[in-house]
């Protein structure tokens, strides 16, 4: 099972706090450190205030050798396919080919009337536009250029540079049939077109914090999608995002809990959280429903000594 570290930097952080982080991910062992794409916090001060995405994780690519690097999720209203489409690409030179893309409708309102960002009240059209147009630029052969007219992009003649220097997305030694070089992460938990646009454009299929028991029900809509589509089912990857918060003993873990402002007891119940021996358990769990990957929400983000307790006595657990 892949363990990997995602941070939600817009509750508050510096580029320096990420980068300590990432650092830490990368020694630990762990697979990736991903980050949220997100421009206004939802609960907090947000102090010093938001970092962008993708500037984030350019800089990070130059000062990691190792890990993955992605969002979960970037939104679409934030760049122009495009514009998308070319700094994945740089970020994936600048990383030698480490970049991965999850990318959703988003769902901030409040983000989009603080910093100008136009917000129109239906946006899955414009997701699946998005997956078009960077999934049709990144294929499209060097020398020939492409093109795009839909209901929201439309581009002419474009040359379809730069490309990802990942030269293609495997599995187990196969290249997978519907997923582009840099791996896209599709999530969400709509009962219909989340899955078929999974099905069609990503590597992954993500769960972002769902009920435990609702993950068997979502994984199995996706490969009904694949199925429907002809496309393996086994091709993607499914993965599930959880808050993370683990102690050696219980007063370590009400520490914990209280630095990020939840109960011990809730975070038992929808994350991988409590003891050592209770984070294996789910763990274990979530494997055997089908999860092979798990993003560990990690919120307090100067508790590097956390990192420090999973990586050295849960994932030798589960790996």
């Amino acid at each position: 099972m892949d363990l990997r570290i995602f941070t939600e930097p817009q509750q508050g952080a510096t580029y320096d706090d990420l980068l300590a982080v990432a650092q830490a991910t990368e020694r630990l062992g762990f697979d990736a450190f991903f980050r949220s794409d997100h421009y206004l916090s939802m609960s907090r001060p947000g102090l010093p205030g938001p970092t962008d995405a993708w500037t984030t994780l350019a800089g990070l690519a130059r000062e990691t050798s190792r890990i993955r690097l992605g969002t979960l999720v970037t939104s679409v209203t934030f760049r122009h396919p495009g514009v998308l489409a070319v700094q994945v690409a740089g970020v994936d030179q600048m990383s030698g080919g480490r970049v991965e893309l999850g990318i959703g409708a988003g769902w901030f309102a409040r983000e989009h009337e603080a910093y100008g960002i136009p917000f129109p009240p239906k946006r899955f059209g414009m997701l699946t536009e998005q997956l078009e147009v960077v999934t049709g630029l990144w294929r499209t052969p060097v020398g020939e250029t492409f093109s795009h007219a839909g209901e929201h992009y439309t581009l002419t003649d474009s040359p379809a540079l730069p490309k990802p220097v990942q030269t293609a997305a495997v599995r187990d030694g196969v290249r997978l049939s519907g997923a582009t070089a840099v791996p896209i992460i599709v999530g969400g938990n709509g009962p219909a077109r989340t899955p078929a646009l999974a099905a069609r454009f990503a590597a992954e299929y993500n769960a972002a914090f769902p009920e435990i028991a609702d993950i068997p029900a979502m994984f199995a809509r996706v490969r009904a999608a694949c199925e429907a589509i002809e496309r393996p089912a086994d091709d993607l990857v499914y993965s599930v995002a959880l808050v993370l918060c683990v102690g050696a003993d219980e007063a370590e873990l009400a520490r914990r809990a209280a630095a990020i402002g939840r109960e011990p007891a809730e975070l038992r119940e929808h994350g991988v959280a409590g003891t050592v021996a209770e984070a294996v358990d789910r763990l274990g769990a979530l494997r055997e429903v089908g999860v092979e990957r798990v993003y560990l929400q990690t919120l307090d983000l100067a508790d590097l000594d956390h990192l420090e307790l999973v990586a050295a006595e849960v994932a030798p657990q589960v790996s």
